[in-house]
């Protein structure tokens, strides 16, 4: 059509001969020439009989407002938004066949709308604290690179120079189950689980800029350590008990010295190692003195910055969380009528 209306528009062909030469109905192309059809300009179709509720410029202005809702963790949800299209047209004054009851656009126009905005799509949020929003500010975060970028100056460290460590925990029970196939409308779906609550052990796991990585430090919820608790775990692993299960100030100085084992740093050839702030890392002098008489500049990354920041948290953890319960559910479905323990965490782990 676009080029049709171009031959005419030239002088170059009529409206018989381009109608024929580009197999566009004549009466149409005649219309369009001479602008008179009053849903389409040019070349450009219109919706026929139909229009949108709102005009361009004001529909921009809702895109504008869900995606800038979003970025500041304040979503809407498809009702918000449907709500929120009522509002708009009723405080505009703009005919609409929105539902007057309700006070909501229908599920047919957010559909539609969607459809005319690519950009937008209906996603599952994470959950973030409010002091993670609060904490991850432009001035915090410039604050770390500012400090990052003056360590490399000084320091020139090569990718397998620069390490990052960070703690994960690991259950006896899966967490999110994997997805099944299952009757098309059945109403309830289970999956097995060893319990209905877990024993919670954690995994400190380090990996430098080239991917490679320190052999991890399983924490279990022991007083005294057992050598078959060991078993499975991912070669040179280092396995300690504490009651807690958690992460202790001793503990990471184990860990610690574990690290500069595989490492070997030296103030020759100092490593950089990136951290969050907990107190088990920050607040412990040993490993502070060890890290300046050993080659190891330790940067600290903001508070509440770390679901952003930390390597390990950003791309690491999750799909390790998703390969561990893949583990765990086939051990299930091979072990039946038992259930997993702690026995057979560092198995499971050295798997996932």
């Amino acid at each position: 059509m676009e080029r049709a209306i171009n031959e005419v528009r030239s002088g170059r062909l009529g409206y018989l001969a381009a109608s024929k030469e580009y197999d566009v109905p004549k009466s149409t192309l005649e219309r369009r020439v001479k602008d008179k059809n009053k849903r389409a300009t040019g070349s450009n179709k219109g919706l026929g009989n139909f229009e949108t509720v709102f005009p361009k410029p004001l529909e921009e202005e809702l895109v504008n407002y869900i995606l800038r809702m979003e970025e500041i963790f304040h979503g809407l949800t498809t009702v918000d938004v449907r709500l929120l299209a009522f509002q708009l047209a009723e405080r505009n004054g703009l005919p609409h066949k929105f539902h007057s009851e309700t006070e909501r656009a229908g599920k047919d126009w957010l559909a539609k709308f969607l459809r005319r905005h690519s950009n937008l799509s209906i996603r599952c949020p994470e959950a973030t604290s409010a002091a993670r929003a609060r904490g991850f500010y432009r001035q915090s975060v410039m604050a770390f690179f500012t400090l990052l970028e003056s360590l490399q100056d000084k320091y020139h460290f090569e990718p397998g120079r620069i390490y990052n460590v960070d703690e994960t925990g690991i259950t006896t029970v899966q967490g999110v189950p994997s997805n099944v196939i299952a009757l098309r409308g059945k109403k309830q779906v289970g999956t097995l689980t060893s319990a209905e609550r877990g024993t919670l052990s954690t995994a400190t796991i380090c990996m430098n800029a080239l991917g490679n990585y320190i052999p991890p430090m399983i924490i279990f919820p022991r007083v005294r350590m057992k050598e078959h608790l060991k078993m499975g775990a991912p070669p040179g692993s280092l396995c300690v008990v504490h009651k807690s299960g958690w992460m202790q100030t001793e503990l990471f100085v184990t860990w610690f010295q574990h690290f500069m084992k595989h490492c070997k740093p030296c103030k020759e050839d100092p490593v950089l190692l990136v951290l969050d702030g907990h107190a088990t890392h920050t607040k412990n002098l040993e490993v502070i003195d060890l890290a300046r008489d050993n080659g190891v500049v330790i940067v600290c990354l903001p508070p509440h910055c770390s679901h952003r920041l930390q390597p390990l948290d950003v791309s690491f953890m999750k799909p390790l969380s998703t390969f561990y319960t893949q583990e765990v559910e086939k051990w299930l479905r091979h072990n039946p009528g038992k259930v997993v323990t702690i026995y057979q965490v560092a198995e499971l782990f050295g798997q996932a």
